[in-house]
């Protein structure tokens, strides 16, 4: 049964039945799904929810489904890990990590967003689907393509990154490059859309694909008990992400699912590419395209279409925004890999760094439960990472010459770490405790082994 109701233009209002359409006749604003809550609330609970498979599907009568063939019903269900040793190292009391670096098939948020936006496909009779891509959405269209049996056509910059070059093509996807920025890629899917009529998802099918994006915000509220967290960082390249996970806690309460607690909603860029940042900060709200330059590829948008819906909602939420340089990126992938053992991307990159900028800063309260949604996972963006890897020790295979090595990595970490001990600040009592119990991971990667 589907409880859609139809489309609904964000700006004007006009309603219009729902189809493969994302931009409003009347006054050309983004389209969005409307549903009928009276009809969803009849027959959908918690219990509902935790009878069925741990997927992004178990919130099925809140996505814009008409049929009961669903695509990808593996998708989502990916932990909420409780990150201790990361909260000790940024000093505040009650941090986790929404990991979407593990997601099913290609390790990255956009297999949700895929999932719904192929199932639309389906049930509006397409055989063709694409997509205009800087990377993890090219890998999902890909992958999902592939295994529901569409010809799948993707297009990215021709600059993307090897990882996301090979774990597109390596599914037998038709790729084409594009001399050009993602905006550009973008402006030519949708007059490929309107052309051949194909499958775009995020063109054509956008307003399907962005509501599979709730399903973050739907997972993690189940997986704190059924709450929203006080605080969410979220990184930010066109803006879709970080308002539907404001979408899905206003739905759950709505259905009585959680109380109406405040989130504040904290958005997160690179410093090459922040036009949504900056329009938060300068307080007008506007977004003024900019030329991306930045190793976070993935959030290399320019020009975001739901960057003002973004930016409204960080700053009605009482959230903040700030952007991180590329050496801040690479800092924030390692700090998150040393102290939880998760390996992210460097959209990850962005956002542990923007959270550790703004709790400095203390524009993020160290005492309120925190939220850092990783994107996906570190193997898609090695590159970034090559220049500053670990230098290690080959030795000899005697057991003289690994005790020597490791007595001298010993002593140097000994050395390391003492004017930093001193150095060091405790902001508040609470912290005391966790900072003594969890030592500051050791610098891998930025001092070189002792020659022997």
């Amino acid at each position: 049964m589907s409880f859609v109701k139809g489309l609904k233009c964000r700006e004007c209002g006009a309603e219009q039945p729902a189809a493969p359409k994302a931009i409003c006749e009347e006054c050309f604003g983004p389209l969005e799904v409307t549903y009928d809550y009276a009809a969803v609330a009849r027959g959908f609970d918690r219990d509902r929810v935790a009878s069925r498979p741990r997927s992004m599907w178990r919130f099925r009568e809140l996505l814009p489904i008409d049929g009961d063939r669903i695509l990808g019903e593996e998708v989502g269900g990916t932990p909420l890990v409780r990150a201790d040793r990361l909260a000790a190292r940024l000093g505040v009391r009650e941090l986790y990590i929404k990991n979407d670096a593990v997601n099913f098939p290609t390790l990255s948020f956009k297999d949700r967003v895929v999932s719904v936006a192929l199932t639309k496909a389906r049930e509006f009779g397409m055989t063709t689907v694409g997509c205009a891509s800087t990377g993890n959405l090219a890998n999902a269209v890909a992958a999902q393509g592939v295994r529901h049996g569409f010809e799948t056509c993707i297009l990215v910059p021709e600059d993307l990154e090897a990882a996301k070059i090979l774990g597109t093509t390596v599914f037998g996807a038709r790729l084409v490059g594009v001399k050009g920025d993602y905006d550009q890629v973008n402006r030519l899917c949708s007059q490929i859309a309107d052309r051949f009529g194909w499958g775009i998802v995020n063109v054509n099918l956008r307003p399907f694909y962005g509501e599979g994006s709730k399903t973050v915000g739907f997972e993690i509220a189940e997986q704190l008990g059924w709450k929203a967290p006080a605080n969410v960082v979220c990184c930010m390249a066109g803006g879709s992400l970080i308002t539907k996970i404001g979408k899905a806690f206003g739905e759950l309460a709505k259905l009585g699912f959680i109380d109406k607690s405040p989130t504040a909603f904290h958005g997160a860029q690179a410093t090459g590419c922040n036009p949504i940042v900056a329009a938060v900060n300068d307080g007008t709200g506007e977004i003024r395209p900019v030329k991306a330059k930045t190793i976070a590829r993935s959030l290399a948008i320019g020009n975001p279409a739901d960057g003002y819906y973004a930016a409204r909602l960080i700053k009605d939420s009482g959230g903040q925004a700030e952007d991180a340089s590329d050496v801040e990126i690479v800092d924030g992938i390692r700090l998150l890999a040393e102290t939880e053992g998760i390996f992210t991307e460097t959209a990850g990159g962005v956002t542990v760094a923007v959270a550790k900028k703004l709790i400095e800063q203390g524009r993020l309260p160290r005492t309120e439960p925190i939220v850092l949604v990783i994107t996906g996972n570190g193997l898609k963006t090695i590159d970034a990472l090559v220049s500053t890897a670990a230098v290690y020790p080959v030795i000899e295979p005697r057991l003289e010459a690994f005790e020597k090595t490791i007595a001298r990595a010993d002593a140097l970490a000994a050395a390391a770490a003492k004017p930093a001990a001193a150095a060091s600040v405790t902001p508040s009592s609470f912290v005391t405790s966790s900072k003594s119990a969890v030592p500051p991971a050791p610098n891998h990667g930025r001092t070189s082994w002792p020659s022997r």
